[in-house]
């Protein structure tokens, strides 16, 4: 009975897991109120939970559709690592034409604190 209970649990954490993750794959790029913060909060949630569940069973004990559903789950894993990626580079870009921006407005002509410092040392 426990076996079966541990494998109904099972299945359940890895159908929401792959869930989390088809939202995401779904959402990044596309949906800015999408929330990073709460889908790695529910990942990572999932994650502690399969952990919980597998450490007590031996290869031997994975059922068949355990294999079928990680392999699915690791396929929709690679694309999601692909856009994370894609999207931090993004943000990352950004956040680069930001600071470029910024040191440009501050270089607009007039002397900085730095500059006055340099000069009066050679008065």
């Amino acid at each position: 009975m426990e076996i079966l209970n541990s494998d109904y649990r099972i299945k359940s954490v890895l159908g929401r897991l792959e869930m989390i993750v088809d939202n995401e794959n779904e959402r990044i790029g596309k949906d800015p109120e999408f929330d990073f913060k709460v889908s790695n909060a529910h990942k990572s949630r999932c994650l502690y939970e399969l952990t919980m569940l597998f450490r007590d069973l031996t290869p031997a004990d994975f059922a068949a559709g355990y294999v079928e559903q990680m392999q699915s789950l690791k396929k929709k894993l690679a694309l999601n690592e692909r856009r994370v990626e894609a999207h931090l580079s993004a943000v990352r870009a950004v956040a680069d034409i930001l600071k470029n921006a910024i040191q440009d407005a501050d270089a607009d002509g007039t002397y900085s604190q730095e500059q006055f410092l340099y000069s009066e040392s050679y008065s």
